[in-house]
């Protein structure tokens, strides 16, 4: 049996260069939405099927195929991150605000 494989360790600050943005940016108004756009467009640059077939190779198909698995799984878990830091962000702000 094969065992659940544990999200890919990303910290915050590859996170923010994975998504091209500041900590000024995450705490806009629109930067969630921001974060999703940005995470549709990475998942589609490096969904697996799709990145794999840049090379007619055989071989390195699968080499690139595991490549495109690995970003991805490294994209949402940016993506989570960063996503519950703009979250704490507002609560935060909303906790100020009372």
């Amino acid at each position: 049996m094969e065992q659940a494989q544990p999200h890919s360790v990303v910290t915050f600050q590859r996170a923010l260069v994975l998504f091209e943005m500041t900590e000024e940016e995450l705490r806009a108004s629109d930067s969630q939405n921001r974060l999703e756009q940005k995470r549709r467009q990475l998942l589609l640059t490096w969904h697996p099927p799709r990145y794999a077939t840049l090379t007619n190779n055989p071989k390195k198909y699968m080499k690139m195929y595991k490549q495109g698995e690995a970003m991805t799984k490294e994209i949402q878990a940016a993506y989570e991150l960063l996503v519950d830091r703009v979250e704490n962000n507002a609560r935060t702000e909303q906790s100020d605000n009372t």
